[in-house]
């Protein structure tokens, strides 16, 4: 059995393979890797001193550790305990004064024909809203814009055509049934 204290790494390594269980244990795993994992898990602490790595781990390490989280675990609690308690307190609040009478029936009766009667007059307004001068002056607007681009495409559709027939001779028909090009295609006014 190995004494508790510090150990430097081959030490340590020298007396894990002369224990047969430890060695046992060991067969698929380096004394390396098990020293790394212990000191990544916190149970073992490593520094460096000189080209020695040391080891050790205190038996009092793991308690004081344990009583910090006991004592974090006791303050989440009682923390949360008052965060209960407090909306215990809101919720017994909000009750009051919403008790079932027929005063609270009838007010929210009337609350509930009051949304829908809104709602019945948002729907008749959208039914007006084509209407609207604001509504009408934006669609003549974006109808322009439409209006404007189509005319600019159509401008480069001819643009592409003249440059074509001067460019390879092609008729312009067989340009436009090339290219899927309707025949009609104008300028919109």
């Amino acid at each position: 059995m190995v004494a508790c204290g510090i150990h430097n790494s081959p030490l340590v390594q020298l007396l894990c393979s002369s224990n047969f269980m430890v060695l046992l244990l060991l067969a698929s795993m380096s004394v390396k890797e098990i020293l790394q994992s212990l000191v990544d898990d916190g149970m073992v602490d490593t520094d460096r001193i000189g080209t020695s790595n040391y080891f050790w781990a205190f038996p009092s390490k793991a308690l004081h550790a344990r009583k910090r989280k006991l004592e974090e675990l006791e303050s989440q609690f009682a923390e949360s305990s008052q965060k209960k308690e407090a909306l215990q307190k809101s919720i017994e609040k909000s009750k009051i004064g919403r008790e079932d009478t027929a005063e609270r029936a009838a007010l929210l009766k009337e609350l509930a024909a009051l949304r829908q009667k809104k709602e019945q007059l948002k729907k008749e307004m959208d039914k007006y809203r084509e209407c609207d001068p604001d509504v009408v002056e934006e669609m003549r607007q974006t109808n322009q814009v439409a209006k404007e681009a189509a005319n600019r495409w159509t401008d480069n559709i001819f643009s592409i055509k003249s440059w074509a027939k001067r460019k390879f001779g092609f008729e312009e028909s067989r340009i436009d049934k090339c290219f899927g090009i309707p025949e009609d295609l104008e300028y919109i006014d």
